[in-house]
């Protein structure tokens, strides 16, 4: 996006704002601050986005099912972060994992290349690039990578290579089917375009050493002890490939497992394969493959005595003007995951227990998930670029996609699982070798609401941990879950985990509209509440005291906005939750909390900018160290950014929130940290833009203030964009998106990867949150309401939703005699009673399909209501219009 662009949008994004609601539910107008200069560096980033040159270098694309292992497609088309099983390892690429295409037109010499683009420097090691991977074959001239999850492009170039090849890999992820999204394996189809006059021969071979084993290859030792690894060729419905065991390994191995490296078959193609190179010494195995295959690019005759690098190959005829597609399937099975192997704290003494995998549950092995996935192929594409479409044609802001996008893969990386069960876990992301802060951390899943969008059967799978696997008896709830599940206990419970806990359970009710799921949770909501009482708000007036644990590892004592504001949400949630059961005494008591809590916030801790720390120890001692004091946090408001995503309106004054996130943009948000002082953990330096934790600018800094307050988390600029969103601060929420997000830009870090305490981490995921607040998309399951009030500029706007029932796209169209609204269900049902619209008129016509559904129109808090004579269910495939007109 061109940078005049940029600023054109975003001043009619302002405009529309000033159409709706700040708030959820509640209007008031507001002047919104004018946004700085946003700098050429900032305000490019499209949707999708496209690398090249120097910025394939840091590129690792996910390739995996939900909380089933992955491996990565690196920039250049190669495969890196073997992370299959079931741990954390990054950087582990597999020797001897590539794939390789040969060409011959007619009668002249033949072109064989490594199927990835050129090993961007360094070139050094202590082996200079060692033999993995052979560095010193021929590779593409160059390549571009598009990426837009879960789908990713490598289009190559080599002016050598007489066709055009690409590539593209994906791993099937359909909003609302756990199970069809969480295929341990990736799909690569590579397509090769003949522009030329004449007929091309092509083969293309991937080769891959069998992974099933535990021991580390060492380019130097090789492997010490016997090799007991076997690759099998099979060939049934479809698909034609090998199965890679290891049958030496123990049935509860934790390393047990198999792999399979497959190739859809075709009439038109011909598949030959190694189950290994030929046995023998030096680096004469990859040589001899290279000959045979360079040579006729085929796999004819093998090896006598075979090593343990399997390859299949499969070999075509390409008319010229035609294209022929070469597609491989990658799976993988490794069922005996367990808390030691992976890095979860288990009880006393169950450290080696067997907690598997789900997907060890539907499949004995490798080759039954790649002829399931060869089967079944069509739909589980069809579904999965349903859902990408839908998302990619969004009338949303480019960096919004990007970001939210991007972030989706770390439901596919180590830092998630389904376990045997069926349940699903989370660490808070994943360390180089070992998961990073096990146990589903509250105060930090908190932040995400993409799993209660799109995978809400794990969103109320994480709530049942919470509120009855993992809450102690008097109602509170761990920070941190052991497992195997037992009666065993962590002790710390951070208020902001708590209290978050209850929004997400209210914001889950909400969505599905199931109310006997919530009346089964009821008593344990009550009771989490309780427990407030008893540790920080023994005086119950709505007001947090005392030492409240949080999000940075600390606990802050006295009233503050980070835990206050997040107690009042609570309160907000457990009101409604409580009235929707019937238990109205509860309800009472809960908003007169309330009341008089936001009352006294705004009264005592808002300084005329921002709220601020009012710091008292237990006994009136001295200042207590790691306190926020007067400092600007970034996210005073991370209670209302839960509230308003949930739809439980204001939570404090919305002048005052306004005023201070007004606030965070003029202190917090930096254009350079060129002269930023900061000893800590460093996620943005240099000349790079970022929004600071915390600013003491304005205050004196406490000496020893709270730990991380000098770093920047991208988990925070999205949650605090966010908020932004719902209060019609467009501009300034868009630009902390794109600054944080052109860090991101390959050449500096990955795109697919953003850090914190590890990689991928689960924060970050707070990035799908604008897109719910910009398409003004909010569902109420319970009473089948629908609210499209988009707060962008809306004359032709189209954007994806979801809920806890199903997904689609809606649209709103301004007409010359009013407002078209489109809704439709690609998946899943909706119900429907009513709907709030951007739209003026006192006439209505609405339909389903060809079926007329009778309807008024009314007016309500200045919104337009469209109220239908008789709720329906919309059903997948199914499209209601609306035409609301004068």
């Amino acid at each position: 996006m061109r940078r005049r662009d940029f600023f054109k949008q975003a001043a009619g994004a302002i405009a529309a704002a000033a159409q709706v609601t700040g708030w959820q539910s509640t209007a008031e107008a507001a002047t919104p601050a004018s946004p700085r200069k946003v700098s050429e560096r900032t305000a490019g980033i499209a949707f999708p986005r496209v690398f090249s040159g120097e910025q394939l270098k840091m590129i690792a694309f996910p390739l995996g099912g939900v909380g089933a292992g992955s491996l990565s497609l690196g920039g250049r088309g190669q495969l890196r972060e073997w992370q299959i099983y079931n741990r954390a390892n990054q950087g582990n690429s597999l020797p001897y994992a590539f794939p390789a295409i040969f060409v011959q037109v007619g009668d002249a010499k033949p072109v064989a290349r490594v199927l990835e683009s050129r090993i961007l420097p360094p070139y050094e090691g202590q082996n200079g690039l060692d033999v993995m991977n052979v560095p010193g074959l021929p590779r593409l001239a160059s390549a571009e990578f598009t990426g837009a999850y879960p789908f990713a492009r490598v289009d190559f170039t080599d002016e050598k290579l007489p066709v055009h090849v690409s590539l593209e890999a994906f791993s099937p992820f359909i909003p609302h089917d756990p199970e069809d999204s969480g295929l341990p394996m990736a799909v690569l189809r590579y397509r090769v375009r003949n522009a030329g006059s004449k007929s091309a021969k092509v083969g293309i071979s991937f080769a891959i050493e069998n992974p099933v084993t535990q021991e580390v290859f060492d380019p130097n030792l090789g492997r010490k002890g016997p090799e007991t690894r076997v690759n099998v060729y099979r060939s049934a419905d479809g698909l034609d490939g090998l199965l890679m065991t290891n049958p030496a390994q123990k049935d509860d191995d934790p390393w047990h497992g198999s792999f399979t490296l497959g190739v859809l078959t075709d009439a038109n193609a011909k598949t030959t394969h190694w189950r290994g190179w030929k046995a023998d010494r030096w680096h004469n195995s990859p040589m001899l493959y290279w000959d045979a295959f360079s040579k006729d690019g085929e796999l004819l005759e093998e090896p006598a005595k075979t090593d343990i690098t399997g390859c299949v190959c499969q070999n075509r005829t390409v008319a010229p003007g035609a294209s022929a597609e070469f597609t491989f399937v990658l799976a993988w099975h490794f069922p005996n995951r367990t808390p030691d192997s992976m890095g979860w704290r288990a009880p006393a003494g169950k450290g080696g227990t067997i907690i598997g995998n789900y997907y060890g549950v539907r499949f004995k092995d490798a080759w039954e998930v790649a002829a399931y996935t060869a089967a079944n192929l069509p739909s589980l594409e069809e579904r999965t670029r349903a859902f990408a479409d839908a998302f990619t044609a969004s009338t949303l802001p480019g960096v919004v996609k990007d970001a939210a996008s991007a972030n989706l893969s770390t439901l596919a990386s180590t830092t998630c699982f389904r376990a045997a069960s069926g349940e699903f876990y989370g660490f808070e992301g994943a360390y180089d070798h070992t998961g990073s802060c096990y146990g589903n951390s509250t105060h930090v899943w908190n932040y995400e609401t993409v799993t209660a969008h799109l995978f809400p059967t794990y969103s109320r799978s994480m709530r049942k941990t919470s509120f009855f696997d993992n809450m102690t008896d008097a109602g509170g709830i761990p920070l941190r879950m052991m497992l195997p599940v037992s009666k065993e206990r962590t002790k710390l419970i951070p208020t902001d985990g708590q209290m978050g806990q209850i929004i997400h359970a209210y914001m889950d009710w909400k969505l599905c509209g199931d109310t006997e799921w919530l009346k089964t949770f009821w008593p344990r909501v009550k009771q989490a509440i309780e427990y407030s009482w008893v540790h920080w708000d023994a005086d119950r007036d709505g007001v947090m005291e005392g030492e409240q644990p949080n999000t940075y590892d600390v606990a802050f004592f006295g009233p503050n906005p980070l835990c206050g504001i997040y107690y009042l949400g609570g309160l907000r949630a457990a009101e409604e939750m409580a009235r929707a059961v019937g238990d109205d005494a509860s309800a009472t008591l809960y908003r007169g909390l309330f009341d008089k809590g936001s009352q006294w916030i705004d009264a005592n801790l808002f300084n005329g900018e921002y709220y601020i720390q009012d710091v008292r120890t237990a006994t009136g001692g001295a200042y207590p160290e790691y306190q926020v004091g007067k400092g600007c946090l970034i996210d005073q408001l991370t209670g209302q950014y839960l509230a308003c995503v949930a739809g439980l309106g204001p939570l404090v004054s919305m002048q005052n929130a306004r005023t201070s996130l007004e606030s965070v943009y003029k202190y917090n948000y930096k254009h350079t940290l060129v002269d930023h002082v900061s000893v800590q953990r460093t996620y943005a330096l240099n000349d790079e833009a970022a929004v600071l934790i915390c600013d003491y600018g304005k205050a004196e800094r406490p000496e020893i203030p709270f730990p991380y307050y000098a770093e920047a988390w991208t988990g925070l600029e999205y949650s605090t964009a966010a908020v932004m969103f719902y209060n019609g601060m467009i501009a300034q929420g868009l630009e902390f998106m794109q600054v944080a997000r052109s860090r991101f830009d390959g050449v500096r870090r990955n795109p697919w990867d953003e850090c914190e305490a590890g990689h991928h981490y689960v924060r970050a995921m707070s990035s799908w949150s604008s897109v719910v607040a910009l398409s003004g998309f909010h569902y109420e399951g319970d009473r089948g309401h629908v609210e499209a009030i988009p707060r962008v500029a809306h004359d032709d706007f189209q954007c994806f939703w979801a809920t806890g029932t199903g997904w689609g796209t809606f649209s709103l169209k301004k007409t010359p005699a009013g407002t078209r609204f489109a809704l439709k269900v690609i998946a899943g049902n909706l119900s429907c009673s009513s709907f709030a619209l951007d739209a003026a008129g006192a006439k209505v016509t609405a339909k389903v399909g060809t079926k007329s559904l009778a309807a008024r129109v009314e007016k309500k808090d200045a919104k337009t209501i469209v109220r239908l004579a008789e709720a329906i269910q919309l059903h997948e495939g199914e499209l209601l219009e609306i035409e609301v007109v004068a």
